[in-house]
């Protein structure tokens, strides 16, 4: 029997929903300082680069589809958990509690203009592939 080709290869992006595009383009790129790769306001949608996801930020309403904020958080990696929860501070994000330490990791909860759940997340311990 021949090997078969997996169905799906990669994640393209992650929504992320919107009911004010404007607010959403000011808060991932300018609080949250990611690149913004497209903007098409018409079509009620922008989209944003990390070094290996896009969050494409679009406006529901506008394709038809209820507005519902995702409640599961987008896992943001940061370099350094102390610096980077100041500097959201410090423009306004509120967050969630204190720095929850898992014992491998760091992780900061907060939500986007629209409520959308995100996470800032340092990993400071390897992966255990047995665990």
């Amino acid at each position: 029997m021949g090997a078969t080709q997996p169905l799906v290869t990669r994640v393209d992006f992650v929504g992320v929903p919107s009911t004010d595009l404007e607010q959403t383009v000011a808060f991932y790129e300018g609080t949250l300082g990611l690149r913004r790769s497209a903007l098409v306001p018409d079509r009620g949608f922008a989209e944003f680069e990390t070094d290996n996801l896009t969050l494409s930020a679009y406006v529901p309403t506008m394709m038809g589809r209820e507005h519902r904020p995702n409640p599961n958080p987008i896992a943001l990696h940061v370099a350094d958990m102390d610096a980077a929860r100041a500097r959201l501070q410090a423009a306004g994000v509120a967050f969630s509690g204190d720095t929850l330490d898992t014992g491998v990791c760091f992780m900061s909860f907060f939500e986007d203009p629209d409520g959308n759940a995100l996470m800032l997340h340092h990993r400071y311990a390897p992966r255990n592939p047995d665990s």
